[in-house]
């Protein structure tokens, strides 16, 4: 969902269960923190046009107008920082570097918690370093589906699944800030409180919201130095650095669900295909399809369908898992097994995982 900020300390049963065919396809905690808070670091393409344009009066920023904003505080400059996130009992931390000149955006996100990685993303080419395993994993990924996708969707909608409100200033990472809450306008999404640098608009915290405001999980700087003195030449000297490493290099093709035998014979409100694609992987069990992985975004929220040939003895039975505000949910369909995850209520994978049918 993934503003710049640290993802889950431990992946849940299910994206365990997954990582023999999807090994970075999950980021850790410490990326998708990361790319909560920099909502923005701008690895994302421009809105249309209209939704760029800045609001002629002098009123409240539209939804829209503040994302944009906070999306284009992280082309303008370049930050270093600290990333704290709790989820219920659960925290982590990591240490982000973030430099950009207009086009090309650079971001490195090591852990300071748990199992030593760093993860180093130069637009949409991305290494992840795991030092005591000496592995690392070099991917292109046209999205992380991180907050917010609607700088990628074809036609923005968030107004009509979402509200804005704008709720005073705080200090955050020794930063005033404006507080804005997203609030969803049904039950199939999540709502956002938001904390946004007032000069820049650079995105400082974050919180994701459940029922009645419930905090779910919440992502901020503990602290923050703008404009600082990031090397792009030195992350791209790094990222070229594999010496010593067993490089994993997933072969990824790009597809369609139809193309691949899937569909869904109900559309869940607000959510729009966005990606598909299966992972090339040396051998499949009992010789079924390539697991494939169906990406969907409402322009804030993304929901994942990973579709795997069925294992009994690595699948169990239909289970829902939740950690933080990251839900996931399985269940067997015939020869497949299912997996839904996303920063969505349980309801909303459920109407997911049981519009998905086989069309062959």
């Amino acid at each position: 969902m993934t503003f710049a900020l640290p993802l889950r300390v431990a992946l849940t049963a299910p994206v365990r269960s997954m990582s023999r065919w999807w090994p970075t396809s999950i980021p850790s905690q410490p990326w998708r923190a990361a790319a909560l808070v920099a909502l923005v670091v701008g690895f994302w393409t421009p809105l249309q046009a209209q939704t760029a344009t800045p609001s002629a009066t002098t009123g409240p920023r539209s939804v829209n107008e503040w994302l944009m904003r906070m999306h284009e505080a992280s082309r303008q400059r370049a930050y270093t920082g600290t990333l704290v996130v709790s989820a219920g009992a659960s925290m982590s931390a990591s240490r982000i570097w973030h430099v950009c000149d207009g086009e090309q955006q650079m971001e490195r996100v090591d852990t300071l918690t748990g199992a030593p990685r760093t993860t180093i993303r130069r637009n949409n080419e991305v290494i992840t370093f795991a030092p005591e395993s000496k592995t690392a994993w070099v991917e292109k990924r046209e999205s992380l589906g991180l907050f917010p996708e609607l700088l990628r969707t074809p036609s923005n909608a968030i107004p009509e699944f979402y509200g804005v409100r704008e709720t005073g200033t705080e200090r955050v990472a020794g930063y005033l800030a404006d507080v804005v809450e997203i609030q969803p306008k049904d039950a199939l999404r999540f709502g956002f409180r938001i904390w946004s640098e007032k000069k820049t608009g650079l995105v400082v915290k974050l919180q994701t919201l459940g029922e009645q405001g419930a905090v779910l999980e919440q992502v901020a700087f503990s602290e923050l130095q703008l404009d600082a003195p990031v090397s792009m030449g030195k992350l791209t000297r790094l990222m070229k650095d594999t010496k010593g490493y067993d490089v994993q290099r997933p072969v990824l093709k790009k597809t369609t669900a139809e193309a691949e035998g899937w569909r869904l014979k109900e559309s869940v409100p607000g959510f729009l295909p966005m990606s598909c694609h299966t992972r090339e992987v040396p051998e499949v069990p009992g010789g079924g399809a390539a697991p494939m992985q169906w990406v969907f975004s409402d322009g804030l929220a993304s929901v994942s369908l990973f579709v795997e040939p069925f294992d009994p003895q690595r699948h169990a039975q239909e289970k829902s898992l939740i950690t933080g505000a990251t839900h996931s949910l399985s269940r067997r369909l015939g020869a497949y097994w299912l997996t839904a995850l996303g920063e969505v209520p349980t309801a909303t994978l459920r109407r997911f995982a049981y519009a998905l049918e086989r069309t062959r």
